[in-house]
């Protein structure tokens, strides 16, 4: 099935702004997440698309590729079909010698780019990790430890990382004669490749490690202790240095980055720095003004109803909303209250209002009398 068009998924306008694709991300992701759609198939695809697309629209240089060729700036084949012939020497070489024939020609023309083929002995960096991560809104909120568990290639126990049982003494490969490569032909071509068997080293041990079959790595779990500072929201990515995989030849280990994902919330929304929520309030508290208590993520607070206050009315509550993860000060809460009629009346509360309809209609109301004012020429 063709995969929509990311801009159409987020229902934003190619060239919108970073900020207001956040905001529509944030408003699809709380509407389709499946937390408030248990067991419906369609909002889990559906937040799955938004996740993808604002994954891909919210980087600058994925942006800058999928606006150019869509769909296709991701997809290898497709890529290097569109338009028709060859886009660049490393296509025909994928034609000749089959699909891993990109590596081959990074490794003999320098990755591409002109650059220097690193030394197949020298020590190697460890791969960084991602790994995504779901918080709960009041985690996110206020900061929270979390531990998590990381499968990644780790120094072999058994052998401490040196690829060898026992003593590193090292052979000649017979694979490519020390050389470190091998010379493959097809027809008229012929390019050399890193030997596979000593991964262009040019030797191998002599008594490889069994637990690890040499590579000195193996793969296992890894508990990693994470601290979330406060203010964070989805999207927020956190590095944790050293926490990916180990290296090679007693190289460095790569870093873990960690993706977060907060969940949505019962009461509150957010919006950058602050929290929105809507408070019913009686006809009686809209008329005569009060009181009314209201929840905030650190408690209870007050908040006063003036009379003859209508829905849609806000209060703004300074310093009640998320702590900027930056730590340039704390947002503020808005809170606007719903005025709720009565559903059903007993006979002296129906007595009452039906009095009060009575002492309304001798009265002014202005803003219906305003109303009513404006609307005279609809009906002449």
């Amino acid at each position: 099935m063709a995969k929509r068009d990311y801009y159409e998924v987020l229902g934003v306008q190619k060239g919108v702004s970073e900020e207001e694709l956040k905001k529509a991300y944030r408003k699809l992701a709380v509407k389709h997440h499946p937390d408030k759609n248990p067991g419906d198939k369609s909002a889990e695809e559906k937040f799955k698309e938004l996740g993808e697309a604002y994954e891909v629209l919210s980087d600058p240089q994925k942006r800058a590729a999928y606006d150019q060729m869509g769909h296709d700036a991701f997809d290898p084949r497709r890529r290097a079909q569109a338009g028709g012939g060859f886009h660049n020497p490393e296509d025909i070489f994928r034609e000749v010698f089959g699909g891993g024939a990109g590596s081959i020609f990074e490794e003999f023309f320098g990755g591409g780019g002109g650059g220097r083929r690193q030394d197949p002995r020298a020590p190697q960096r460890g791969d960084d990790l991602r790994y995504d991560l779901e918080l709960g809104f009041e985690e996110a909120v206020s900061g929270c430890e979390k531990e998590i568990s990381v499968q990644r290639l780790s120094a072999c126990d058994k052998c401490s990382g040196s690829g060898a049982d026992g003593s590193p003494r090292r052979k000649t490969c017979t694979g490519c004669g020390g050389r470190g490569q091998v010379v493959m032909s097809r027809g008229i071509f012929s390019i050399a490749q890193t030997c596979p068997r000593c991964n262009g080293q040019g030797q191998m041990l002599e008594n490889p490690c069994r637990s690890c079959d040499g590579s000195g790595r193996a793969e296992r779990a890894g508990k990693v202790t994470l601290r979330i500072p406060p203010g964070v929201d989805t999207g927020t990515r956190l590095r944790s240095t050293g926490e990916g995989e180990a290296g090679l030849r007693g190289g460095p280990p790569g870093d873990l980055y960690v993706v977060l994902h907060v969940k949505a919330h019962e009461i509150f929304e957010r919006d950058g720095d602050d929290l929105h929520c809507e408070v019913p309030i009686s006809f009686v508290q809209a008329a005569l003004g009060a009181e009314v208590e209201i929840p905030t993520l650190t408690g209870r607070a007050q908040i006063k109803i003036p009379h003859g206050t209508q829905t849609g009315t806000t209060f703004r509550l300074k310093g009640r909303g998320v702590r900027n993860v930056h730590g340039h000060g704390t947002g503020d809460l808005h809170v606007r209250v719903s005025v709720e009629v009565p559903a059903r009346l007993n006979a002296a509360q129906r007595a009452k209002l039906e009095e009060f309809a009575q002492l309304c209609d001798a009265g002014v109301n202005p803003i219906s009398k305003g109303f009513f004012e404006r609307a005279k020429s609809f009906f002449r």
